[in-house]
């Protein structure tokens, strides 16, 4: 019992980043646009946030230049995708591939160095609470803001009239226009919803999680973001879960390494996401499920015109 409370605490700090990524590129696909560069606007987001929080100090600051910088990304991805309607999964994979060489070269001159982030008066008074306390003290406010988050996601799509019709949207946005909706808007919208949350993602791995900036930081967790989504069958409740699931492995591969086991690291720490992958191919193995699921016109261009 006196381990499960650093377990669970250290669970929820790996799986959070993976909340914000997930939930915001869920939004992006639920209205029909499949972005494959969370990966490279997540890297943009740490480094920018990296460099605000040196300059600046303030936390808050550098995580709103994070959502700025990862929007501007997920602005050009959309003006290539959907108003030039440009194959999304090409456009997706380059904007990846920018967004990481970009930050590499934003990040030339901080790799390396680590800033010191102050504990959050906020954990202070909730470790109060009785009986939550003990978690809620340990987290930072950015691990709350997810579970708002995650909620806010879920009443939006299911028990809100915007949420119904960007999921028409998804579902057939030749109908929804035909309805009198603005398809185009609204997809632009959600783009840039999902870069603002790939930022923050980015924000809390480079500021909260590591504290530090080096190439590389990120490793492959937008990917991670992308495929939950995919197995989580564009359900919040799935997508929330298999991020926790994925930092619950990524805690278990360093206990393993703490405690001697005779595997390569390289292998232990590839293991969070050999383990992800499995368990949600599992979920998801009911075919007729995924296919009932997947929005209709997910990666198709639409025509205003047409």
């Amino acid at each position: 019992m006196d381990q499960f409370v650093p377990i669970l605490v250290a669970t929820l700090v790996a799986g959070t980043p993976l909340v914000y990524a997930a939930l915001g590129e869920l939004v992006v696909e639920r209205s029909g646009v499949l972005n494959m560069g969370v990966e490279g606007m997540m890297v943009i987001g740490a480094v920018v946030a990296f460099i605000v929080m040196s300059a600046t100090g303030s936390l808050w600051i550098a995580i709103l230049a994070a959502m700025l910088a990862a929007m501007l990304l997920s602005l050009m991805f959309s003006v290539l995708a959907v108003s030039f309607r440009a194959n999304q999964v090409a456009v997706g994979l380059a904007l990846t591939i920018f967004g990481i060489s970009l930050g590499s070269y934003l990040g030339k001159s901080y790799v390396g160095m680590a800033i010191v982030v102050e504990p959050s008066s906020l954990s202070a008074m909730a470790a109060g609470i009785p009986l939550l306390g003990a978690v809620l003290g340990e987290l930072h406010p950015l691990v709350w803001l997810s579970w708002l988050l995650f909620a806010a996601v879920w009443f939006f799509l299911y028990r809100s009239r915007t949420g119904l019709i960007l999921r028409a949207i998804g579902e057939s946005p030749t109908a929804a226009r035909a309805l009198g909706y603005p398809v185009v808007v609204i997809r632009y919208l959600a783009g840039l919803f999902g870069g603002a949350m790939a930022g923050v993602a980015g924000a809390y791995v480079s500021i909260v999680y590591t504290s530090l900036w080096t190439e590389g930081l990120i490793a492959g967790r937008g990917w991670i973001a992308v495929a939950l989504v995919v197995f989580a069958t564009w359900r919040p409740g799935r997508c929330f879960l298999g991020a926790y699931l994925f930092g619950g492995a990524t805690i278990a591969q360093l206990f393993a390494q703490s405690a001697g086991i005779g595997l390569p690291s390289e292998l232990m720490s590839a293991l969070p996401y050999l383990v992800t992958i499995l368990v949600l191919v599992l979920i998801s193995r009911n075919a007729a499920l995924m296919r009932l699921s997947i929005p209709a016109s997910l990666g198709k261009p639409f025509a205003s015109e047409g």
